[in-house]
């Protein structure tokens, strides 16, 4: 798989709203696709600080769960010493899986954005919307089209030239 095409964003540190930190899972999503991994990454922020990061790694782990979502609350559980993180958010490239938003349910993280919708397999609103369980004890806000543009880009060209290579 050639390098990812796309460049890197640079975003002022002065201003740390929801697109400066999809910015920060987009370039992740960048290092994925240079890994040989489909193009997703995820942050999770504290008190507006990224206190984990992690992009896809389950071709590079032979491991079906290591998605940059599933990385990056683990990592963020272990720094903050608890695995609840309801003062988190959590920004994400492409709408959390039915695995991803289960933990992200579990985690309680308060509030998730994400940048592409996923009418497939997306479980925070796509195909189905498991933050709204009448009966689960915790309902985190969820925001999306955050960076929609350069995150359906990236994945849209990944797949495409995936498809090429097999059609090869």
């Amino acid at each position: 798989m050639p390098l990812c095409p796309f460049p890197k964003i640079h975003p002022s540190a002065l201003n740390k709203d929801a697109e400066y930190f999809m910015t920060q899972a987009f370039n992740l999503s960048i290092d994925a696709w240079n890994a040989d991994e489909v193009p997703i990454g995820a942050v999770i922020v504290h008190k507006e600080e990224i206190i984990s990061s992690a992009h896809n790694q389950t071709r590079n782990q032979t491991d079906p769960t290591a998605h940059a979502e599933m990385i990056a609350i683990t990592m963020a559980a272990k720094k903050l010493g608890d695995w609840r993180l309801n003062e988190c958010d959590m920004y994400v490239t492409k709408e959390p899986c039915p695995m991803c938003s289960g933990a992200t349910i579990t985690a309680r993280i308060g509030q998730v954005f994400f940048g592409l919708e996923d009418s497939k397999m997306g479980c925070l609103g796509g195909a189905t919307s498991l933050h709204q369980l009448e009966r689960s004890n915790h309902k985190p806000k969820v925001y999306s089209g955050i960076l929609r543009e350069p995150c359906e880009a990236i994945i849209q060209a990944f797949f495409q030239l995936r498809r090429q290579q097999v059609s090869t």
